[in-house]
């Protein structure tokens, strides 16, 4: 078990180590026992992040030439669905001399699209986790002076079912899961690791030549667009939190134009320039709804409510009361508009819906239609 820490609002969460980390380590204790003939009970890894990783090896397997053996993933306190999951190295002497040939097998997902980190037909093992089984295994040929070739197979029997709860399908990556890591060290409940995944999606997009793209935050938005605007879930890419982030990546890969389709708990945050959308970063929804109600000459009484209330449905029904619902989100979506455009510097055409689960749509900025109708047209 790993013991490095890190400390996240005010909780003190354990590192793991990344599915890279486990191929290369299974390939390191394979190649060693091959070519010195003994067992090993663990093996060392210096990890990119530059923490040294001592790790137990399971399941050794050897035949005439090759030896195979398998490292337990362990995610640490991230919430990882390939936490404890096998991953597993055969290592097979050749007679390409110091040619060192690393392929996926059995639960290693293929490429199937562009865009990704590898080119279509090759097992995704991104290419940090790459580096890392051959550089490992580099050394240990000249530890031990052998000049001749090495074929490496990672698997993972758990692979293919594990693969079917992540975005590797929808990716274009099948057959099972993907090799990943530029640390080699997993960051429990990372915002690197979440804004990556958006960015990844995002370029498979780009490079199939779409130019644009429907963004939701989350499950509410992909339910609404399935349901009220008869989009496919496959049109859309979610963004969680990371609103800005998700607008930054489409404006960088080349993306001429992007919507967002989200709940008013989320998209209000987004009018007052708030672009990580997590609770943490604040909650001030009463208090935005508030000045757009007071702005569009909501009394000191409707106020007040407004910012009595914890829910924005129940916002929604003052400013209602009020005859103020469509003045309001009007300001409300105006806001967004603005600030969606500050982040891009206008480089691409934005625009927003906002919805609330109650009652349905409440308001567009002015480009939402029109990008909507594109995206369309585009399948």
């Amino acid at each position: 078990m790993m013991e490095s820490f890190i400390t996240k609002d005010g909780k003190k969460l354990r590192r793991g180590y990344t599915t890279g980390s486990c191929a290369a380590a299974a390939a390191k204790a394979a190649a060693i026992m091959l070519l010195e003939d003994r067992v090993l009970p663990s093996v060392f890894l210096i990890t990119p992040y530059g923490l040294g990783l001592e790790l137990e090896v399971f399941d050794i397997q050897r035949g005439e030439n090759w030896v195979s053996c398998s490292i337990v993933k362990d995610s640490g306190d991230d919430p990882d669905i390939t936490n404890g999951m096998k991953v597993f190295a055969r290592v097979e002497k050749t007679d390409s001399q110091y040619e060192i040939a690393i392929d996926g097998g059995e639960g290693i997902g293929r490429v199937t699209k562009p865009g990704l980190d590898q080119p279509i037909g090759r097992a995704a093992i991104n290419s940090t986790p790459r580096k890392m089984i051959a550089e490992e295994l580099r050394y240990v040929c000249e530890d031990n002076g052998y000049t001749g070739g090495l074929n490496v197979i990672i698997f993972a029997p758990q692979g293919e079912e594990l693969a079917k709860k992540t975005f590797n399908p929808k990716l274009g990556i099948v057959g099972g899961l993907s090799i990943l890591g530029t640390t080699g060290i997993v960051e429990p409940m990372s915002d690197e690791a979440v804004t990556q995944t958006i960015r990844t999606e995002l370029s498979v997009r780009a490079a199939e030549g779409k130019r644009t793209v429907l963004f939701t935050p989350g499950n509410y938005g992909m339910d609404f667009i399935k349901k009220e605007l008869r989009f496919c879930s496959s049109s859309t890419v979610m963004t969680s939190n990371f609103i800005g982030d998700a607008f930054l990546s489409a404006k960088e890969l080349g993306f001429t134009s992007a919507v967002i389709v989200g709940h008013i708990g989320k998209l209000i945050k987004v009018s007052d320039g708030v672009f990580n959308t997590h609770s943490r970063y604040g909650d001030r929804r009463a208090e935005i709804f508030a000045y757009h109600a007071r702005k569009c000459s909501a009394d000191e009484n409707t106020v007040k409510q407004i910012l009595q209330s914890t829910m924005t449905d129940d916002m929604i029904s003052i400013v209602d009361t009020a005859g103020l619902r469509e003045e309001v989100m009007k300001s409300i979506t105006d806001e967004i508009d603005f600030h969606l455009r500050s982040k891009v510097d206008n480089a691409l055409q934005v625009g927003a819906v906002v919805f609330s689960n109650v009652y349905g749509i409440l308001g567009k900025t002015e480009q939402a239609d029109i990008i909507l109708e594109k995206i369309k047209k585009d399948g």
